[in-house]
């Protein structure tokens, strides 16, 4: 008997249940515990289906070729050619296992830069389809104009200068106008009037400067004017979708839609229709002749409300959720759905600074110091402050905590007081200057999706989202 493996005779026999061969036992084993299979017809084996043989031992004899030097000779000839053969056949299989391996690399470099161009190729393709939506959707608005990202003309850009030159100047001495509501007046606050529910969906707000009439509307598209003294509503404008922003210009509502419209009502009515989609949000310039819009085109757009005409449309890479202007006037800031709150040179549209907020931003507003601007993430219980003059995490220059949902933010005047609303009430803080501190002042269950100060602080207007327009002071 010879194994199977070895070709001699072995030392402990053992033979296959599944092929029948004669096996070493060590080495059959060696070779199961490797690959579990019987090596003559390759079926599953195991070291339990062997099967010892007995037999006497047996003193292997010495090969009678071995006995004499030439066949010794002869031997290590044909043992010398084996080798050399396998060699030859062991580089012939590295070389092919070379080649395959080089062809594999270049085909994943390959692959690697057609990835990295069709995934730029599709990036543009993606910005050029949302450019060209935006033109489709203000075909749509009938005399709709495609505006270019051009900046103000000159007698616009001489305006926002001169504006800023007049405004800056007296900022940092100004001081808290006479009469101005103090903490001991703002913490007593009350209820002071609530009208009936006038427009469900409501989620902005605009007070005058008398501070007796307000705008507000809802998703019923409908613009109206309460007094708040009548406690009533005084006049209503059809917009024709839901409003979704609402400023003064003067006497003159001006209101944004749903619908991406922009309307400007009273003795001299204007349309706009250069946002395709929505258009979130209103900002008057504090020269009062410009106007600002952002919407979910990504884009923003500033208005010439005297010439009635748009006059720049500027791209950015998000949704556009609210909006506001420097108290000086020379910068923009536009809030993205992508946690971005982005400022631009109102007079070339060029970008300033990208501040994160870490979520879609909800509402932000700037302080008339000049130097701060608060910022809220939706759905978030924290009011962010941001310093202008800061990069970075080091340009958080406090964090509020609210103890509830805030949904809307307003600085007072003369920076000193916060407000924040949301569907769980109201909270005004305030930052005292001497000490560097702040403190809340008052909370108020009042629930409201919008906030604005009244004449001299001594009030504070809100609504809900039922429409229900309530008065504290």
């Amino acid at each position: 008997m010879l194994c199977s493996i070895s070709g001699e005779a072995p030392q402990h026999p053992v033979a296959s249940s599944k092929s029948g061969n004669v096996f070493e036992k060590r080495l059959i084993e060696a070779y199961i515990s490797e690959n579990h299979k019987d090596p003559v017809n390759g079926e599953e084996l195991e070291i339990t289906d062997l099967i010892d043989l007995k037999s006497a031992r047996i003193v292997t004899p010495r090969p009678p070729t071995l006995t004499s030097i030439p066949s010794l000779l002869s031997t290590f000839q044909n043992e010398w050619d084996a080798l050399a053969l396998e060699s030859f056949t062991l580089r012939q299989q590295l070389n092919q296992t070379r080649q395959e391996l080089a062809t594999a690399l270049y085909q994943h470099d390959a692959a690697v830069r057609v990835i990295a161009r069709l995934t730029k190729e599709r990036d543009e393709a993606r910005d050029a389809l949302s450019k060209v939506t935006v033109g489709a959707g203000a075909a749509n608005n009938g005399d709709a104009m495609q505006i270019d990202a051009q900046g103000l003309s000159e007698e616009l850009a001489a305006k926002v200068d001169a504006t800023q030159e007049k405004l800056s100047k007296s900022r940092r001495k100004r001081p808290v106008p006479k009469g101005w509501a103090d903490s001991e007046t703002i913490e007593k606050f009350g209820v002071a009037s609530a009208s009936e529910p006038l427009y469900t969906g409501s989620t902005s707000l605009a007070v005058d400067e008398s501070g007796s009439l307000v705008l507000v509307g809802g998703s019923e598209g409908v613009l109206g004017i309460y007094s708040i003294p009548e406690e009533k509503i005084q006049q209503n404008f059809p917009a024709g979708a839901a409003i979704t922003d609402a400023v003064w210009y003067g006497s003159q509502p001006v209101a944004s839609t749903s619908s991406g419209s922009v309307m400007v009502f009273g003795d001299a009515e204007a349309k706009f229709t250069s946002h395709a989609g929505s258009a979130n949000a209103l900002a008057l310039h504090p020269s009062g002749e410009i106007l600002a819009s952002v919407g979910v085109d990504k884009s923003f757009v500033f208005y010439d409300l005297v010439g009635k005409t748009a006059v720049t449309q500027v791209y950015t890479d998000s949704e556009l959720t609210t909006a506001a202007f420097h108290p000086d006037g020379h910068l923009f800031a536009a809030g993205g759905a992508d946690g971005q709150i982005k400022l631009f040179h109102v007079k070339t549209g060029e970008s300033a600074a990208n501040f994160e907020l870490g979520g879609p931003v909800q509402d932000l507003t700037f302080s008339e110091n000049g130097i701060w601007f608060s910022a809220v993430a939706k759905g978030s219980n924290s009011v962010v402050i941001f310093d202008l003059r800061k990069e970075g995490t080091a340009a958080e220059a406090k964090v509020l905590e609210i103890g509830g949902q805030v949904d809307s933010i307003r600085w007072d005047y003369t920076g000193q007081y916060l407000a924040a609303a949301g569907p769980r009430g109201l909270t005004i803080s305030q930052y005292t200057k001497s000490s560097k501190s702040w403190s809340d002042v008052i909370s108020t269950a009042v629930p409201a999706t919008a906030v604005e100060w009244g004449a001299e602080a001594k009030t504070l207007v809100t609504v809900s989202a039922d429409g229900i327009i309530t008065v504290l002071g």
